[in-house]
């Protein structure tokens, strides 16, 4: 269970932030086409697991080019920093991009091409009434037990039309809440010093891993 649950967490994070590339007005198309941009996306990492073995940097390269379209790592990035970015160069933020999203896939890639079969149901969207450039989209991940685990994707309207998400919450923990907690821990515990933060963001994204799963286990 817990080493599904880790493959769960992967799978929503390296999906984490994608754009959903298209102009829907309402629920319904929302709810389809995040729909089938999921599944592409689930399709393809399928068709790579075996490579993870082979090539890890193959598998690397080949999850970054079929996200790059869909995933904003430099906002989520940015969110992480919270008010930290401020206090930052312009090059220091350029580095934690590079750094968080590789990150993802260093602590991830295991429990993710190693979690049991699964599938994914989208099941509703909602658009905000008070705010149409907001919405949630919810779904369950169905492991091949039968266990079925809820996910919501948060999501907004770019100026261009485009609806990407920009969190996401798996069993009632809010990942994007999570990683910005963690960095400012690691703030603290590092002085405030940004560099040092930057520099060992692999350490405590697998740190906050295993804290996630005891605290579930």
């Amino acid at each position: 269970m817990i080493a599904f649950r880790t493959g769960l967490v992967a799978l929503t994070i390296l999906l984490f932030g994608a754009s959903v590339q298209a102009s829907a007005e309402t629920e319904e198309e929302l709810r389809q086409y995040v729909d089938r941009n999921t599944q592409e996306l689930v399709d393809k990492l399928n068709a790579e697991k075996g490579l993870y073995d082979e090539d890890p940097e193959a598998f690397y390269a080949s999850m970054d080019e079929e996200l790059s379209d869909f995933v904003d790592f430099r906002r989520i990035a940015a969110r992480v920093m919270g008010r930290y970015a401020r206090q930052s160069t312009p090059e220091q933020r350029d580095e934690f991009v590079v750094k968080f999203k590789r990150s993802l896939f260093d602590s991830y890639a295991q429990a993710l091409v190693s979690a049991e079969d699964f599938e994914i149901e989208v099941k509703e969207a909602f658009i905000n009434p008070e705010n149409q450039g907001r919405a949630s989209v919810q779904m369950e991940v169905i492991s091949a037990s039968g266990n079925r685990y809820p996910v919501t994707y948060s999501m907004y309207r770019t100026n261009e039309g485009q609806w990407m998400m920009e969190n996401v919450i798996v069993e009632g923990v809010n990942i994007g809440l999570a990683f910005r907690d963690r960095f400012t821990q690691e703030m603290e515990q590092n002085r405030g010093e940004v560099q040092k933060v930057i520099d060992g963001w692999g350490d405590a994204i697998e740190s906050l891993n295993l804290e996630q799963e005891v605290n579930k286990s």
